[in-house]
């Protein structure tokens, strides 16, 4: 009875622990992850070493398996997300503890932080794959410690971490076969971050001078703060020069292009203007047939006449000469000059009128 009786309790818990993990990653999105307690882990869950092949089988199902990772986290980045999503997904079933050290152990012994231990622990806190964040980690992992917290594995990159004396603070626990390796996110750390910030230190000076901060909250004396002033109304005058050249630039090309525009459509208007002089006015053009035909024209209205003192050469205009008619060109009267119908400015008036009639009708 007894054994049937835990052996339905064990199938309880095994049908509960889904729901519990379900309802833990819920919390997880919804709430920031828990601090752990001083006294360390108080699990009623008898507390049972696991070999590395067990945990990646997903055993024992009553419980998680417990990783523990630690680090300074200055500046939380991808890199470090990486590296705890990583730690998360070990083992099917795992409860990420996160060790963040104190100011006191950091500054001693790495180096002085940006962010201090309270921004720390929070940006730890607020990571989706933290279950429990510890204060105040200890530098070097002691077997009192992997014991309080009951932590199953520890979860760092497998290159060997100088610091303290030691030639690798994780000698021990690779020994003692609760290590498990991630990897390192090339392209980012804390310290590439801070050689950023040190390389363009003028820049992000700058930057904060013109989002308000004053130089005394930057530590800048008063010359240097009036050279970055200048620095930026010179910038900001270069900048203003450089749009203008980029306007004129554009409005140059507009012009060429209306003016290369312009000239093609004069080119093609002076040939089109040519060829229709060449036309009217050619050698072979409809104004020299015009002029010639006005001038035949002109010389079939003009009245025949020939060269004054030369005699009349025509046979039909030759006439017997009678001794009455000789008689009367002998007379007075005879010798006036022979009057015309009319005067022959006249008739040439009235055939150049003709002629410019009939070049009209022509056109």
């Amino acid at each position: 009875m007894a054994g049937r009786r835990r052996g339905r309790g064990s199938n309880v818990q095994q049908q509960q622990t889904p729901r519990n993990q379900r309802g833990g990653s819920r919390r997880a999105l919804r709430e920031p992850a828990a601090f752990a307690k001083s006294t360390g882990c108080e699990s009623e869950v008898p507390h049972e070493k696991l070999t590395l092949a067990q945990a990646r089988r997903g055993t024992p199902v009553h419980r998680p398996v417990r990783v523990y990772a630690d680090g300074i986290f200055d500046l939380f980045h991808s890199g470090h997300a990486r590296a705890l999503m990583q730690a998360k997904n070990v083992f099917p079933n795992t409860y990420l503890i996160v060790g963040v050290c104190s100011d006191e152990l950091t500054h001693k012994f790495k180096g002085y932080t940006v962010m201090t231990e309270d921004e720390r622990y929070e940006a730890l806190r607020h990571c989706r794959y933290v279950d429990e964040v510890v204060r105040d980690a200890p530098w070097t992992l002691s077997a009192e410690f992997l014991r309080k917290h009951k932590i199953d594995f520890v979860a760092h990159d497998d290159i060997p971490y100088t610091s303290a004396g030691s030639h690798d603070v994780y000698k021990h626990i690779k020994e003692a076969g609760m290590f498990v390796a991630t990897q390192r996110t090339e392209g980012i750390s804390t310290s590439d971050l801070i050689t950023r910030i040190v390389r363009d230190y003028d820049i992000y000076v700058r930057r904060n001078l013109q989002r308000g901060y004053t130089a005394r909250e930057l530590n800048v004396g008063f010359i240097n703060e009036k050279k970055y002033r200048l620095q930026e109304q010179v910038d900001k005058m270069k900048e203003t020069v450089r749009t203008v050249e980029e306007k004129s630039k554009h409005f140059v090309y507009r012009v060429e292009e209306k003016s290369q525009d312009l000239i093609h459509k004069w080119e093609e208007k002076s040939r089109e203007f040519i060829g229709n002089f060449l036309e009217l006015f050619g050698p072979d053009g409809a104004w020299h047939a015009i002029q010639e035909r006005s001038g035949r024209m002109l010389q079939a209205l003009s009245p025949y006449s020939s060269p004054r003192g030369s005699p009349s050469s025509s046979p039909t205009r030759r006439r017997s000469v009678s001794p009455d008619s000789a008689s009367a060109s002998a007379s007075p009267s005879s010798l006036s000059p022979p009057s015309s119908p009319s005067s022959p400015k006249k008739t040439t008036r009235s055939s150049l009128k003709a002629a410019s009639t009939l070049s009209e009708h022509v056109q």
